[in-house]
C-alpha cells in the first residue's frame, strides 16, 4: 500500500517547472476554496430558516468533530509530509506537521458529508463533495500530501458525518435549540 502511494504520489506531484496557468488553479484549489465552507455555513445561517440552519449547525459539529479526530490520527501516526522526506516537488510553503490525513479536506469532505446526508441541504453537500475532488488533487500536485492522506480525510468525513448524523442527531439537536436562542441578526426567524 505504502508503495503505490508513493506511486500515485510521484505520478499526481507536479514538475519542476509547471506550467503557469496549471500552477494558479492548483494554488487557488489547494489555498482558497476552503473558504466555501465558513462562507456557506455563515451565508447559509444569516440567510435561512430554521431548518437550513440546522442543518449547518450539524455540518459544524461534524466539521469540529472531524477535525479533532484527524488531529488525533496525527499525534497516533505522524506521517512525515513528502517534502519533509524530500521526495518531489513542492510548490507551496507548508508546516512540516503530520500529513495524514489532510486537515483541508477532512474540513471541506465533513461539512459536504453532513449536508449530504439532509434532505434539505444535499444538493449542496453533493456539489461541495464533488469540489473537493480538485481540492485533494491539487495538494498532491503541490507536494505537500500523499493521494492516502486524501483517502484518510474522506474515511474520517464519512464516518463522522454518518456518526454525527445517526448516534449524535438528538446532542446535536438540543445543542442547537440553546445555540440558535442566541440573538445573532437572521433572516426567517
Amino acid at each position: 500500500m505504502l508503495r503505490l502511494n508513493l506511486y500515485l504520489f510521484l505520478t499526481l506531484n507536479a514538475p519542476a517547472h509547471p506550467s503557469a496557468p496549471i500552477l494558479s488553479i492548483a494554488i487557488f484549489l489547494a489555498e482558497y476554496l476552503i473558504w466555501l465552507v465558513p462562507l456557506l455555513l455563515l451565508g447559509g445561517w444569516f440567510a435561512g430558516g430554521p431548518g437550513l440552519r440546522r442543518s449547518l449547525f450539524g455540518a459544524g459539529i461534524t466539521a469540529l468533530c472531524a477535525l479533532a479526530i484527524s488531529q488525533f490520527i496525527g499525534l497516533l501516526w505522524p506521517n512525515p509530509r513528502p517534502f519533509v522526506l524530500g521526495l518531489g516537488h513542492t510548490l507551496i510553503p507548508h508546516a512540516a506537521d503530520p500529513s495524514f490525513p489532510s486537515d483541508h479536506l477532512t474540513l471541506f469532505w465533513s461539512v459536504a458529508c453532513a449536508l449530504s446526508l439532509n434532505a434539505v441541504t444535499r444538493r449542496a453537500g453533493v456539489c461541495l463533495c464533488l469540489l473537493g475532488l480538485p481540492m485533494a488533487w491539487s495538494r498532491v500536485y503541490l507536494g505537500v500530501h500523499y493521494p492516502l492522506d486524501m483517502l484518510g480525510a474522506a474515511i474520517v468525513s464519512l464516518a463522522t458525518g454518518l456518526l454525527v448524523f445517526r448516534a449524535a442527531r438528538s446532542a446535536v439537536e438540543r445543542a442547537f435549540v440553546c445555540f440558535d436562542a442566541l440573538p445573532f441578526p437572521r433572516r426567517g426567524h
